[in-house]
């Protein structure tokens, strides 16, 4: 008789942690992730490194606690570079957070870019990667994408 009962309490128990998991996704309101800065930080002679500030807001009403952001950042349809920012860093709810990354070049791979963007002075860009992130409801690892035209005068725009 105990081992039934055993049994059951342990049936509910998964059913309630399984609940409680798929609830908890269901309440996670996704990062919204936005270009904030370009800018170049080194030059050598086969390429050089750019600093790319992102703004990342939580939605949500707890804070995210991110543990690894991936990244691959295009310009002009052109891959300049990706990576893994493995710092954690902390976005508080209803919040934002400046994230820094730093992408590698060649000349070869952004000539086009670099191009366009020293003629107009604006490049169209698009950055995304994932998250991973522990919250209150558990850990989570969602995909992010921002597209839009970086300006040199003015920024970033979507």
């Amino acid at each position: 008789m105990n081992k039934n009962v055993a049994r059951v309490a342990l049936g509910l128990w998964i059913v309630v942690i399984a609940g409680c998991a798929a609830l908890g996704r269901a309440t996670f309101a996704e990062p919204v992730v936005r270009l904030k800065e370009i800018s170049v930080t080194g030059l050598g002679l086969q390429g050089g490194t750019l600093d790319v500030r992102l703004s990342v807001y939580n939605p949500n009403h707890f804070n995210l606690d991110a543990l690894r952001m991936t990244y691959k950042v295009d310009v002009d349809s052109v891959p300049v570079g990706e990576g893994a920012l493995e710092d954690r860093f902390i976005v508080k709810g209803g919040d934002s957070s400046e994230v820094r990354l730093p992408v590698r070049f060649t000349y070869a791979g952004i000539g086009v870019a670099g191009q366009s963007l020293l003629r107009s002075g604006s490049i169209d860009y698009h950055v995304r990667g994932d998250f991973t992130v522990s919250t209150p409801l558990g850990r989570f690892t969602r995909p992010y994408t921002q597209k839009g035209r970086y300006n040199t005068v003015t920024g970033a725009k979507k």
